[in-house]
């Protein structure tokens, strides 16, 4: 038993295989003049689903980049100030040893002192009140542009200030003023005015308030090297964060660009087949209603 195969029926078939190849040749033609092998779903349904869990996490890191370097404005502005206290502190330490020794300074040295030292007070508290993006580095999350006020006194909160950094990686990028510069009787401000008021009026006093300034010092340094520690870990996990992004737009690109060689080479071939598909379609279909007459 034989089926019948009409003319109609080649030609049908013939154009249908014609508009395969041409499909395919546009195809090709669009990806290479765009560059990319995904321009709409249908393409790639698997590779578009992978490209934007690939962007999605792009976006998440992109995020992280900006907290990190949020995180690192604060930290480098808590290192600078304390640093900057710490050296004044210690010119202060020095005056009060000066005080301290007898017959070496008298009423007048030491009230040129205690002058010395106020201001070097006054100039703290100015420190102290160090900001970033105009928020006090030292004052918690408080909505003030202060967190000391004229007089020493503490007017922040202590609700830490917390960047995100990296997946499951929360880093404190903050110092609130009484960790820094103490509490009671060995806060910092609170030393200087004791240091003050002695010079002035009971130098016997002043062996006692220089160890609540080595009390306070101590304070200090543990703060700077805390700070550097969380300094190197933000700045690390922006690092990885960076990496991770570079790593990220590379496997992006395997799923949405072409590989240029192999789409030349595929469209020179598709273009080849095409010219054979429309020779041996004009072959098949060449017969008219006159060739079947003679």
């Amino acid at each position: 038993m034989y089926t019948r195969v009409t003319q109609r029926s080649i030609s049908i078939t013939s154009l249908a295989g014609l508009q395969s190849n041409l499909d395919r040749l546009g195809k090709l033609q669009q990806q290479l003049s765009s560059g990319r092998q995904i321009s709409v779903p249908s393409d790639s349904p698997t590779g578009t689903v992978t490209a934007l869990q690939i962007r999605g996490e792009m976006r998440s890191n992109d995020q992280y980049t900006r907290n990190a370097e949020d995180g690192l404005g604060w930290l480098g502005t808590i290192e600078t100030s304390v640093g900057s206290a710490l050296a004044t502190v210690n010119r202060v330490r020095d005056l009060t040893l000066q005080g301290i020794s007898t017959g070496v300074s008298g009423p007048d040295a030491r009230e040129a002192m205690a002058t010395e030292i106020e201001q070097i007070r006054d100039g703290l508290i100015q420190t102290a009140n160090a900001r970033y993006l105009d928020r006090p580095v030292f004052g918690g999350t408080t909505p003030q542009t202060i967190a000391f006020d004229p007089a020493g006194t503490y007017t922040g909160d202590s609700t830490p200030v917390v960047r995100t950094v990296g997946d499951n990686s929360a880093v404190r990028v903050d110092l609130t003023g009484p960790e820094v510069f103490g509490t009671g009787s060995t806060q910092l401000f609170a030393v200087l005015s004791d240091i003050v008021s002695h010079l002035r009026g009971d130098p016997s006093q002043l062996s006692s308030d220089l160890g609540n300034l080595d009390i306070a010092k101590n304070r200090m340094l543990t703060a700077v090297a805390d700070v550097g520690a969380r300094y190197n870990r933000v700045d690390g996990l922006r690092q990885t964060a960076d990496d991770r992004i570079l790593t990220l737009k590379s496997s992006l690109a395997n799923v949405e660009n072409i590989d240029l060689p192999k789409t030349v080479t595929d469209l020179q071939m598709a273009q080849v087949a095409y010219q054979a598909a429309l020779g041996a379609t004009a072959k098949a279909i060449q017969p008219s209603l006159l060739d079947f007459l003679r």
